[in-house]
């Protein structure tokens, strides 16, 4: 036991760069993170770690000593899944985060139906539209939609969105329907959280500066100015469906639409997946591309 003292702490700061951060993903006070790996660096009679206010790096020993560390406990972890795989079934603590709507609607009751099936399975899920640092918050998983912008994670697309630009029936008999992108400028376009509106014209992208009488981040709040007439606004499927079928909503511009974005799961590209991680992606997977937007 003595051998492993300091090292899941020493690799915690190596891949957070951070005494603190590291303390938040190992559940320990940064004092006590720091006191083990001081420890470790006595007994190894080595620096490993460059600190500063700013930033904490590797030495050209600890970057060495990391990656037998890292290939170690990658080892374990292979282990515990070998088990867990004999067993048949997952179990265990399962960290996700999930944008707040999308999230709520459909992610967490896929989530509520993989426990019922693996009762042994504990979930942790943090609901936020914040793009959380996975490693620092010791997340094993994300729900992103849309483009990805981050190149360190791992992913895995579940599902599709499509991204209407659209209006009430009321508002285009007032004031006319668009037939073009230049057309928009003479249109009231409600801003979510972003004021530039994406489309593809003759097969290439392009963003559109859009403005209008409302700032809302929320689409729901988006949707219900639409339906009220009060201008134009790009929303996802997952907000106005219904509307769409039912007629309260119209689409247009749907020429110069882009294609279908993804929908996907995101971790570490550093980070194996456990057995239960791995089954609750390839469910999400599975039944997302299968649900209705009515059914929720």
């Amino acid at each position: 036991m003595f051998l492993w003292e300091g090292v899941t702490e020493f690799v915690a700061v190596a891949e957070t760069e951070s005494f603190t951060a590291a303390s938040k993903r190992l559940g320990i006070s940064t004092a006590q993170v720091s006191r083990q790996v001081s420890a470790l660096e006595n007994r190894l009679n080595t620096k490993l770690f460059y600190r500063t206010t700013r930033k904490v790096s590797l030495t050209e020993e600890g970057n060495v000593y990391y990656q037998h560390c890292r290939q170690v406990l990658d080892g374990l972890e292979d282990a515990e899944r070998a088990i867990s795989n004999l067993r048949g079934k997952p179990q265990g603590l399962i960290k996700l985060t999930a944008p707040v709507t999308y999230g709520e609607k459909y992610i967490m009751p896929l989530v509520n139906d993989f426990m019922l099936q693996y009762p042994e399975v504990e979930v942790a899920i943090d609901m936020t539209n914040r793009q959380v640092d996975l490693v620092e918050g010791s997340f094993d998983l994300a729900i992103r939609l849309g483009r990805l912008t981050s190149s360190s994670m791992m992913a895995k697309r579940l599902t599709s969105r499509t991204m209407y630009v659209c209006a009430s029936p009321a508002y285009l008999q007032k004031f006319g329907i668009p037939h073009s992108l230049s057309e928009l400028r003479q249109h009231n376009c409600l801003i979510g959280n972003y004021d530039h509106w994406r489309f593809q014209e003759s097969g290439k992208e392009k963003s559109i500066r859009v403005s209008g009488t409302l700032n809302c981040n929320s689409g729901y709040g988006l949707r219900d100015a639409v339906i009220k007439g009060i201008g134009l606004a790009q929303l996802p499927d997952y907000y106005i469906d219904k509307d769409l079928e039912s007629g309260a909503i119209v689409p247009i511009l749907t020429n110069y639409q882009e294609p279908d974005e993804g929908i996907w799961a995101l971790y570490p590209h550093n980070r194996h997946l456990s057995p239960k991680v791995r089954m609750l992606v390839d469910y999400l997977a599975e039944q997302l591309p299968h649900i209705s937007h009515y059914d929720l």
